[in-house]
């Protein structure tokens, strides 16, 4: 381990790369850090948090991250995860971003709990996009209604990459894309998907909007009259219209899409998972 580590440091150094230029914080009430506490208390989060900040924690998930535009406030780590982030040196010096290193327990203490990946980042919140600027030049989009699970909405996100889909429409009643959960579970890749949320008084006759910029809506549903996946024809624009574990669409959804689409499977399984269903629907859009 110490001469592949040792190889490593060479490899680094020969390439040019920047060494990563980190804080040390050693106590758990360090105000730099405030922005990491009670990570486990949902209330106090949504209250810290607002329409403003968000957590994103894993290596991956921070490299999307960087990517994706938002603008990051810190980032922290424990001292195990520091050589990780040599590649991003560069980036986070060029853009003045502190990097925090504490201890394990130190992160502990702070965070509320054992956090195994040691890596966090804090960044602020873009504004979402408007519906007439996530239709702008799409031509494969997800509208959800009534997602209240983060790791669904991030396991659609992830999918959504996957698969091409270039952005999503949240009805008003959908939970939050920034969550640190959801954030988590889609790898960091709804950060760099257009999101757009619609009004309340909008919806769903928001789709109207949609339909009027040449999409066509798909519901899906389970329902047997509905047309079956694999069957239907793909247009050239198509919104996939997706509901909440259990629930499913509400009839005025349903009545709004242009058409029903179920997929076939057997008669053995009740349902898909939501996140599984758009997975499954999302790659059936890019079959020739």
């Amino acid at each position: 381990i110490r001469e592949r580590a040792r190889v490593q440091g060479i490899r680094r150094r020969l390439a040019g790369v920047r060494a990563l230029s980190t804080t040390l914080v050693e106590r758990a009430d360090d105000p730099r850090l405030d922005d990491y506490r009670a990570l486990n208390d949902q209330a106090f989060r949504r209250r810290y948090e607002g329409d403003v900040l968000f957590i994103v924690e894993g290596y991956v998930a921070i490299d999307r991250l960087i990517e994706s535009g938002h603008r990051i406030r810190s980032v922290l780590l424990a001292p195990s995860r520091v050589d990780r982030f040599t590649a991003n040196a560069s980036t986070l010096a060029g853009r003045g971003i502190p990097v925090y290193e504490a201890r394990r327990d130190v992160i502990a203490d702070v965070v509320g709990f054992d956090l195994h990946r040691g890596v966090l980042a804090c960044a602020q919140r873009r504004p979402l996009a408007r519906v007439d600027e996530l239709l702008d030049g799409a031509t494969r989009l997800a509208v959800l209604e009534g997602l209240n699970d983060n790791e669904n909405l991030g396991a659609i996100a992830r999918a959504a990459k996957a698969f091409g889909v270039e952005g999503l429409l949240l009805d008003p009643t959908c939970t939050d894309p920034y969550s640190r959960r959801t954030v988590r579970v889609s790898m960091g890749e709804v950060l760099t998907l257009p999101i757009s949320r619609a009004e309340p008084e909008r919806w769903p006759e928001v789709l109207e909007d949609l339909r009027a910029a040449g999409f066509e809506v798909w519901a899906m549903t389970p329902a047997a009259a509905a047309s079956g996946l694999w069957n239907v024809e793909i247009p050239d624009r198509v919104a996939v219209l997706l509901g909440a574990e259990g629930p499913g669409l509400t009839h005025r959804a349903l009545a709004a899409a242009d058409r029903q689409v179920r997929i076939p499977i057997s008669a053995e399984v009740d349902s898909l998972n939501v996140g599984q269903a758009a997975a499954v629907t999302f790659a059936a859009l890019t079959r020739p």
